[in-house]
């Protein structure tokens, strides 16, 4: 079984704690221990938010999870809740874009069409996180979780992103140098500036390796990626 819900609305999630853990925390639990009861494996999916974001490096899984808002708590109490039962994965993830949905590439291609300046936050960090290959991943993974064993090293933690790491302002950047459409001329500012209720960690990109050793799975480097989604976005009119 494969759980992609979650209550990712960071900011509102400040005021709505016990809505944020009920669904992010206690939900993922009661699925963990449902499928372990049975003898499935149970999929989950986190986060970056886990982590204050106060390093020079990528985290890897050992790393210390100190969140510094609800949302990234609740996340982390949902990683502990499902890690306690037998066969169980979660993928921690960050800045998740498709060519389907509204994400950060759609909604930052729509703002360069609509806007004459656009503002983009410049110290953030991060790896961002390629949808589809994550869907790919877990469909052709499926087969090898539902056949090994508990002490199998296919369970556990493991962080899912494209290769290398760049800042909000490059990741909305890419994308947007795609579209021959966009007039907005791109400015780099700070978190500081847009006073969001909830702090989002400066520097939150994600080590592979584990997943990469595990899995032996490469992941595609961002910026192709983000290319790839934003040309396939700009020519099926999906922007939005």
């Amino acid at each position: 079984m494969l759980n992609a819900a979650a209550f990712t609305q960071v900011d509102p999630a400040e005021a709505r704690p016990d809505e944020a853990f009920a669904v992010n925390a206690t939900a993922p639990g009661v699925m963990a221990e449902s499928c372990a009861a049975r003898g499935l494996p149970f999929v989950h999916l986190s986060t970056d938010a886990v982590f204050d974001g106060r390093t020079n490096l990528a985290y890897v899984e050992t790393d210390a999870a100190r969140p510094i808002n609800v949302y990234g708590r609740s996340k982390l109490a949902g990683e502990q809740a499902v890690l306690a039962h037998p066969r169980a994965v979660v993928l921690r993830i960050s800045w998740v874009f498709s060519r389907y949905g509204r994400n950060y590439v759609s909604f930052m291609l729509r703002l360069a069409r609509e806007r004459e300046v656009l503002k983009v936050v410049a110290d953030q960090f991060g790896t961002p996180t390629d949808a589809e290959a994550l869907a790919g991943f877990v469909v052709a993974t499926a087969p090898r979780w539902a056949s090994a064993s508990a002490d199998d090293p296919l369970f556990g933690l493991f962080h899912f992103a494209n290769a290398g790491e760049t800042s909000r302002f490059e990741f909305a950047k890419a994308a947007i140098d795609r579209d021959p459409l966009a007039k907005a001329k791109l400015e780099p500012t700070t978190q500081a500036a847009f006073a969001e209720p909830a702090p989002r960690p400066p520097r939150s990109p994600l080590d592979t390796t584990k997943l990469r050793q595990v899995f032996d799975f490469q992941p595609e480097p961002w910026r192709s990626a983000v290319e790839r989604a934003a040309d396939r976005l700009v020519a099926g009119g999906g922007i939005g």
